[in-house]
């Protein structure tokens, strides 16, 4: 059984660069250590995909092969340029006076990726007083392999809930809480993140997605709750207190 446009699916991937062998991104923590591309604030869990949509997207060479899979099924996707970053454009690649880089101009060196004009590109040469810069993707005119596990597929309102607060929510699974009823759901805010920085902007995504991919749910509620950090600090002093503490 295939996927149809609109599906969620969970899926684990490690994808690396097919002439090179090198492992670039993975959904997988352990794959991640091995291969030294580990970062300490990243959340490794499976990949939530949207078949055929802009929500939660993928190369579109890895999203058409996706749509012809089922859950449980283990392939290796090979994603053409044309299908996946892009071909090489020359016209990308521009030399620059070293100067212009002003405090950075003594940091930098070749292969570090840098932000000049409001544009990201990597820096490819640096020599007589002059930087080139690439602009292209930096896997632009490479073949990628994505070995693949197709996890799941999110069929029951409750689990695409779940899977979009895991892939929207930066807490740990453990953390994230729901209570669906009917035609409404109430999510609860983890407290760690009351005060982030962008939760309105959090909660305006994963209220759209909620109702795209459960379009009889009528009501979205999120729950905060602020508790008094003094009273509450006050309580556990009490807790802690020994028998033989409370009497001297």
């Amino acid at each position: 059984m295939t996927f149809n446009k609109g599906s969620l699916i969970l899926v684990d991937y490690t994808a690396k660069v097919k002439d090179t062998d090198e492992i670039f991104d993975t959904t997988i923590e352990e794959d991640a250590k091995k291969h030294s591309i580990h970062e300490q604030n990243v959340k490794y869990q499976p990949k939530l995909v949207s078949i055929g949509e802009v929500s939660y997207p993928v190369l579109k060479g890895l999203d058409e092969a996706l749509a012809k899979t089922s859950a449980g099924d283990k392939l290796t996707v090979e994603v053409t340029p044309d299908k996946g970053f892009g071909e090489r454009d020359s016209g990308k690649v521009r030399m620059i006076p070293l100067r212009k880089l002003g405090e950075d101009a003594e940091k930098v060196s070749v292969g570090d990726t840098i932000e000049v004009d409001n544009k990201r590109g990597i820096i490819r040469f640096i020599g007589s007083g002059r930087v080139q810069i690439d602009y292209n993707h930096r896997y632009a005119g490479k073949t990628i392999l994505f070995d693949v596990n197709v996890i799941k597929s999110l069929d029951s309102p409750s689990d695409k809930i779940d899977g979009i607060l895991k892939n929207r929510l930066p807490v740990e699974d453990t953390k994230i809480s729901f209570d669906l009823k009917d035609k409404e759901v109430s999510i609860t805010i983890p407290e760690e993140i009351l005060r982030a920085d962008g939760l309105q902007i959090m909660k305006h995504f994963i209220q759209l997605d909620i109702f795209k991919f459960v379009p009889t749910l009528e009501k979205v509620n999120f729950i905060e709750t602020h508790v008094n950090k003094q009273i509450q600090e006050k309580k556990d002093e009490k807790i802690e207190k020994t028998p033989e503490q409370k009497t001297t």
